[in-house]
């Protein structure tokens, strides 16, 4: 049996989960982007950290062995986008059948009711096709979120299918939106071991594996079945008070994101993380203590759920704003981050022919000048410098992120990681780890303004200052 903590960040747009080992070494890590259950998507977070922790010890077991041995990563990167196409596929197959049911319970007109019924497996088809293409080892589609992908998929079928057929686009985005929901309601993390069986089939039909079928079978089971025995969970994030945890297992991000920065980047000294909510200008001493902070706390302005919003006005997937705001090749002012103004703004300048990748270039900008402002008014912006959160991902944000930086700061070391999403969580499994006692739930954030002084032993979880 392997122990470990487990750390939560219950996001408003997302919900990750980290598992640590003993020596605060990543099991594995799971996201979701459920947001109408938190206590779903905890569930959900947590298999998937579940699942990844799995995989990274059948990755070892392989990577031990002296047959498969040098061929494990390929192997493994083979495993996880079959894995992933499973799951995608289960979805999907889940999806069309709530379309279809809701068919039936919005008691359509027969001719607009048949139509539907012939459209929707059309869709679907196209739909579970272009998933077959997608899914390669190191391909986006592996990583990105089901919504995201299926939505901007289904809208492109959808219209092309109203074009070729008499039925109302419009009809099938309400049924597409009303099932998105339902769908997001599930966990389908529970049939693992039959995405399992699927990826290893096809990992044993490829030729460069197939002599170790019998080999590879035996690793996945047995892997499959480990347990874990878990010593710790701490949760964090924006919805972290509706965690079914006793008040010792809550932190907040304030202290997550700073502790797991530094986990992440030890020399780091100023984090800003914008996550969907809010965001965070953080300064953190050497040992990732917070010493000051500054956050906006009155509305979701210029953060993830803005830039949620503005992909729906365009109807595109979040995913997609950032690599069409690189296409830009006009600078464009844009006035108000608001989300409730930014649909009016989006809609008049593209009413005055201004083109979609300078508006969303302009709009990138707008939410990295507010985030200066917060870094300004925090303490500026010391060596290193640590971007986190979801927003960390969207290229466009991180470019203009690093030129106001130089302008105002000049030459600094700016750490993004691959894995910036899951800063919280990281933070709140080191909590586990190392505060088990709840010491530290004791404190208020605003108190820890004031920089913990070298030899202080009131750090986290016993661990000199």
């Amino acid at each position: 049996m392997d122990c470990c903590y487990i750390g939560i960040d219950l996001g408003s747009t997302t919900t990750k989960a980290v598992f640590l080992d003993e020596n605060e070494r990543i099991m594995g890590r799971g996201i979701t982007n459920s947001r109408s259950n938190y206590e779903l998507a905890c569930q959900v977070a947590r298999e998937q950290a579940e699942v990844s922790t799995r995989f990274g010890l059948l990755r070892q077991r392989l990577e031990g062995s002296t047959s498969i041995g040098d061929r494990a990563a390929d192997l493994m990167a083979l495993l996880s986008c079959n894995y992933a196409l499973a799951e995608h596929l289960k979805q999907l197959d889940e999806l069309e059948q709530q379309c279809l049911g809701l068919v039936d319970e919005q008691a359509l007109e027969p001719a607009e009711a048949k139509a539907c019924r012939s459209a929707l497996p059309e869709i679907f088809r196209a739909l579970e096709t272009r998933a077959g293409k997608d899914f390669y080892p190191g391909s986006a589609a592996a990583s990105d979120f089901f919504r995201d992908l299926a939505t901007s998929q289904y809208l492109k079928e959808a219209e092309r299918v109203t074009m070729e057929q008499s039925i109302s686009f419009d009809r099938l985005v309400g049924l597409f939106d009303a099932a998105i929901i339902r769908v997001e309601n599930q966990s389908f993390s529970g049939y693992y071991r039959d995405y399992l069986a699927f990826a290893t089939e096809r990992v044993s039909a490829d030729e460069r594996f197939a002599e170790f079928a019998d080999e590879i079978e035996a690793a996945v089971t047995e892997t499959a079945e480990r347990e874990f025995n878990v010593l710790n969970t701490v949760g964090t994030g924006y919805g972290r008070l509706t965690l079914p945890f006793a008040r010792e297992q809550i932190r907040s991000e304030i202290l997550c994101h700073g502790l797991g920065a530094h986990y992440m980047f030890p020399k780091t000294r100023t984090v800003l993380d914008i996550g969907g909510q809010d965001t965070k200008a953080i300064q953190i001493d050497k040992e990732g203590i917070v010493t000051a902070f500054q956050m906006n706390d009155r509305c979701a302005a210029g953060c993830g759920r803005y830039l949620g919003y503005i992909a729906d006005e365009m109807s595109i997937g979040v995913h997609e704003l950032g690599p069409l705001a690189m296409q830009s090749t006009k600078e464009l002012k844009i006035n108000s981050t608001c989300t409730v103004f930014a649909g009016a703004e989006l809609r008049e300048l593209l009413a005055l022919g201004e083109k979609k990748e300078d508006i969303l270039a302009g709009l990138h900008r707008a939410i990295v000048l507010r985030a200066m402002s917060l870094l300004a008014r925090s303490g500026g912006v010391t060596e290193q410098f640590t971007f986190t959160g979801g927003v960390a991902r969207n290229e466009a944000v991180t470019e203009s992120l690093k030129k106001l930086v130089f302008e105002n700061y000049g030459e600094m070391t700016i750490n993004i990681s691959s894995d910036s999403i899951y800063t919280g969580a990281v933070g709140a499994a080191l909590f586990a780890k190392r505060d088990p006692k709840g010491v530290m739930a004791d404190l208020e954030v605003s108190k820890l303004k004031v920089k913990v002084k070298a030899g202080d032993k009131a750090a986290i979880g016993g661990v000199p200052a």
